[in-house]
């Protein structure tokens, strides 16, 4: 047990919306944090699931979708090491509102609501973190949606990739060069509202520009800088 709390409390040292809290802060959360490992395209919960848990992302990557009755799936977001999940469990009861999908095994770190909402109350620095937190979500998605609205497919695409890019740095991931993007075709076209076709076409002129190199549910941009002149 004291192992798994040491592990528990060496990750959430460096989660961005906890590095403001003081060492006795962090051990407290530790204490109530279960370590949890999925496998490669799990579903960690799904929409209109019972909101009971919020997660921390330690390793990995996954994605939040929304489904339609038809079959269609729409990425929402994608996340990666440091980033929290599920976290409105901690404010109400109502159900999942989206599905969480693993790109590849993740190891997280589960909270149980109700201990969340305690260390709330007892930790205000904390609280005002995860509020933080889901503003800069809200921003991305306002973002998104104004870029689906006045950006060309081209733009919007490489908006994302831009984005990713920026994600894979803050890991730790990628330098000036040959930064490695964990999504698929599928995913990054979701995430810019065009159809697959439209973003794949876009895909292979960067492809031929030798800006990106593709792969099976990744790809390398080989220049990351190059990818501004495509957004306006």
């Amino acid at each position: 047990m004291a192992s798994e709390t040491t592990r528990a409390l060496d990750a959430l040292a460096h989660v961005p919306a906890f590095e403001t809290l003081q060492p006795d802060d962090l051990v407290r959360i530790a204490e109530v944090v279960v370590v949890r490992n999925f496998p490669a395209d799990h579903a960690i919960f799904r929409e209109g699931d019972a909101s009971t848990t919020c997660y921390i992302v330690r390793s990995g990557h996954a994605r939040a979708i929304r489904e339609h009755p038809d079959g269609r799936t729409i990425a929402l977001a994608h996340f990666g090491p440091g980033d929290i999940f599920g976290e409105l469990a901690m404010f109400d009861d109502e159900r999942r509102s989206a599905t969480i999908e693993t790109l590849d095994e993740v190891e997280a770190l589960a909270i149980g609501s109700a201990d969340m909402r305690r260390l709330l109350r007892d930790q205000p620095d904390l609280a005002v973190e995860i509020v933080v937190s889901l503003a800069r979500r809200l921003r991305s998605a306002n973002e998104r949606i104004s870029r689906q609205s006045f950006q060309t497919v081209q733009s919007r695409v490489a908006g994302v990739l831009r984005t990713m890019v920026e994600q894979a740095r803050s890991e730790g991931t990628g330098g000036e060069k040959d930064v490695v993007v964990v999504a698929t075709q599928a995913d990054i076209a979701q995430l810019a509202g065009s159809s697959r076709e439209s973003a794949s076409r876009f895909l292979a002129v960067l492809e031929r520009a030798d800006v990106i190199t593709q792969g099976r549910g990744r790809l390398t941009v080989k220049d990351p800088n190059a990818l501004a002149g495509y957004v306006y």
